[in-house]
């Protein structure tokens, strides 16, 4: 039988296909009882996933979905393509750096063809394959089980191999961005890997585009607090941008 954790991703996978869920139904399909079913429709609910119905729920159309890799390329390209050109500038020759997996993050690699004597931390198979094509960049990889959908890594192995060492910047990728509810993403492991990036990188810098704001996901990264800056577009909500401001992140407009 699945524990919760794995039960409740799994209901949320189901909502993601067919934007409905009926709790005699899930109880038969996960071999327990309606009220466990119940139990976890309504733990969902708390974290703003679902919205309850009569026997069911139905998918928050808020919550940020777990989308594969090719689909959130297609999304807000041009407005991302901006982002990480403006990221990219933050960079200087010698940085030590995290890339965390991601649509966004994907595209800073080109942008760093001429920096000299960068060391680069990923959790992407992707992104580690395009840095290995460029001579003054020492690629490290982080070890674990795959994400087939994302290309990315994760697991306590690469949270432990992470926690050897210490990193100027870090650029993270996000599925939701709530200031009530932090930065956040669907998937419990990518979580957990991105808190231990946050931990050992002296700087923390959000790359979103301006869908990201209000919308939320299963899994907290960090409360708003543990970011230094956000690099997002003209979209971003005023009252999200004034909010920004007052608790000290520094917010940068990549299309103005």
């Amino acid at each position: 039988m699945l524990d919760n954790l794995r039960r409740r991703e799994q209901i949320i996978d189901l909502l993601c296909d067919q934007g409905s869920v009926r709790v005699e139904p899930l109880s038969v399909h996960f071999g327990v009882s309606s009220v466990t079913i119940r139990n976890d429709l309504r733990y969902l609910e708390q974290k703003g996933c679902v919205m309850r119905s009569y026997g069911g729920a139905v998918l928050n159309q808020h919550f940020a979905l777990d989308r594969p890799l090719q689909d959130k390329d297609r999304l807000n390209r041009d407005v991302k393509t901006r982002i990480a050109e403006k990221a990219a500038s933050f960079v200087k020759d010698g940085d030590t750096l995290i890339l965390d997996s991601g649509s966004t993050t994907t595209l800073i690699p080109p942008m760093l063809k001429n920096r000299r004597d960068l060391v680069v931390m990923t959790n992407a198979l992707n992104i580690a394959w395009e840095l290995a094509n460029f001579e003054r960049v020492d690629v490290m990889i982080l070890g674990g089980n795959v994400r087939q959908s994302v290309y990315s890594l994760y697991g306590p192995s690469a949270e432990h191999q992470l926690r050897q060492y210490r990193f100027d910047k870090l650029f993270l990728g996000v599925d939701g961005f709530c200031l009530e509810a932090g930065i956040t993403t669907p998937h419990p492991g990518e979580a957990h890997l991105n808190q231990v990036m946050c931990e050992v990188a002296q700087e923390v810098t959000v790359v979103a585009d301006s869908s990201k704001f209000g919308r939320k996901s299963f899994c907290m990264i960090s409360e708003i607090s543990g970011i230094d800056r956000v690099i997002t577009d003209s979209g971003i909500p005023e009252n999200y941008h004034r909010a920004l401001i007052q608790l000290g992140v520094d917010v940068v407009i990549a299309d103005e």
